[in-house]
């Protein structure tokens, strides 16, 4: 396993060779680099993104479609700023991690209260959070994302180490360690040592295929969106986005989660959408890695982060990973099986350092099959969702185009674990994708037409980190 040192992923070390004598992948022929002119054309757009996006002591998503602070957007959108706005950077986290609940979740929305009530839905008023215990003063949502944001948090003290930097890192370790014992102590509701979300949500692939099943058992009527005004497809086209029967029962699902006052006791006894997400998952465990480092800055001890890392990635294995298959898949704790639909989602345990090599290989293997298309020069863009699937969807959100954190994700996996010549197509892919289509949310996984919110803040965040690195 990783010693916790950072690796040029900032993710940890590239693991050793396997333990069985296979040697790890190693790389091939690199892509062919884009030219500076345009690499700075491309750095400047992002910049003008996220000042565009700037709202006093964070950054919003979408001016349009989405005018509050997000929490796995936070994140990335940090790593970005590192390179160009530090002390935004430190500030975004704080901001985010000062709506932190008691308990420890960092909910998935911080409202800003500013903000008209009905400017956005679901807002404040259908979330409720003064209502719940250990709730903070401000209104959030209930749920929370992907915990992302220990790595961030390394990721921009990494660029510029300073005195202030680790005076920030201070700051947020124990509220990053909070955030970690929420996830693996109330959230570990199959008992095997991996959080479970409660919500499609809290994957941040709100609609994928891979929440298809899990979701068609939870009772809902389309119908039900006639007393709510979606604010999403006021600013997208509809064929884009999650449909009213999706949003139906996201509803319905918030529903059982806020009239419980979002209590996780005993949730495998009356929550409808109970679900282990290999991203949500290998995140956690990332987390544990990013924490052992940042621990060695502020004086704490890195032994247990390590050792904790060590644990969820063998979980990660022994319970989302399908030999059969060769790739990982959501468990649905309700049915206690494997969700069938190959999604990005099962490419993204590559972000652990420690991934034993036989995964990493079969995870190579998928990405590299035509359902994902991943290569060394790559024709079309990685989508979110398996090209081959009768249930793809080029234009529809997750369930087709690609997406610039994904990509990114993935990217960081593949050069920790020894392939910098995938890492290098799938970068100029990642490049090309804002060159076509702009700093958008979403692209299309053929033409990379921009879909979604035209001035999106995490795809020029996550543009400026890997023009940086390349």
């Amino acid at each position: 396993m990783s010693t916790g040192a950072a690796g040029p992923s900032g993710l940890g070390a590239p693991p050793a060779d396997d333990p069985d004598g296979s040697p790890a992948p190693r790389a091939g022929v690199p892509a062919r680099p884009a030219p500076a002119g345009h690499l700075a054309d491309l750095r400047r757009l992002a910049i003008a993104t996220l000042d565009a996006n700037w709202e006093h002591d964070h950054t919003v998503p979408s001016r349009t479609l989405y005018p509050h602070q997000w929490s796995w957007d936070s994140a990335f959108i940090a790593i970005g700023l590192a390179h160009v706005r530090p002390d935004r950077a430190w500030r975004e986290l704080r901001t985010l991690f000062a709506a932190q609940w008691a308990d420890g979740r960092v909910p998935h929305i911080v409202f800003n209260p500013t903000l008209r009530v009905g400017s956005y839905f679901p807002g404040p008023e259908f979330w409720g959070s003064a209502g719940a215990e250990g709730a903070p003063a401000a209104a959030t949502s209930g749920i929370v994302q992907p915990p992302v944001h220990a790595q961030a948090a390394w990721l921009v003290h990494r660029r510029a180490p300073s005195e202030a930097s680790a005076q920030a890192l201070r700051w947020l370790y124990p509220r990053l360690v909070a955030q970690q014992r929420y996830l693996t102590g109330r959230r570990d509701v199959g008992g095997a040592g991996l959080a479970a979300i409660v919500h499609p949500w809290e994957s941040g692939l709100d609609n994928s295929p891979a929440w298809d099943a899990p979701m068609a058992a939870v009772p809902a009527d389309a119908a039900v969106m006639r007393a709510y005004r979606r604010h999403d497809t006021a600013h997208a086209d509809a064929a884009h986005r999650p449909t009213d029967l999706d949003y139906a029962r996201y509803v319905a699902i918030v529903a059982s989660y806020r009239d419980s006052r979002y209590t996780d006791q005993a949730l495998a006894g009356w929550h409808p959408f109970l679900v282990e997400c290999p991203l949500f998952n290998a995140a956690l465990g990332a987390a544990e890695q990013a924490l052992a480092r940042i621990a060695a800055v502020v004086g704490a001890d890195p032994g247990p982060h390590r050792d904790r890392a060590a644990r969820i990635t063998e979980a990660v294995v022994r319970r989302l990973y399908d030999p059969v298959t060769g790739t990982f898949h959501p468990r649905d704790l309700r049915t206690d099986r494997l969700v069938p639909a190959r999604t990005v989602l099962g490419l993204m345990p590559l972000i652990l350092p420690d991934l034993p090599g036989r995964q990493v290989r079969a995870v190579l293997t998928e990405a590299c099959s035509a359902r994902f298309g991943l290569a060394p020069r790559m024709p079309r863009p990685l989508p979110t969702h398996d090209r081959s699937a009768p249930d793809f969807e080029p234009l529809r959100y997750w369930r087709g185009p690609s997406w610039m954190n994904t990509n990114w994700l993935l990217w960081r996996g593949l050069r920790a674990h020894h392939r910098p010549d995938l890492a290098a197509g799938l970068r100029q892919s990642m490049l090309a994708l804002v060159a076509t289509g702009g700093c958008h949310e979403y692209f299309h996984p053929d033409t990379a037409a921009g879909l979604g919110s035209a001035a999106f803040s995490w795809t020029a965040s996550l543009l400026l980190d890997t023009l940086a690195e390349g």
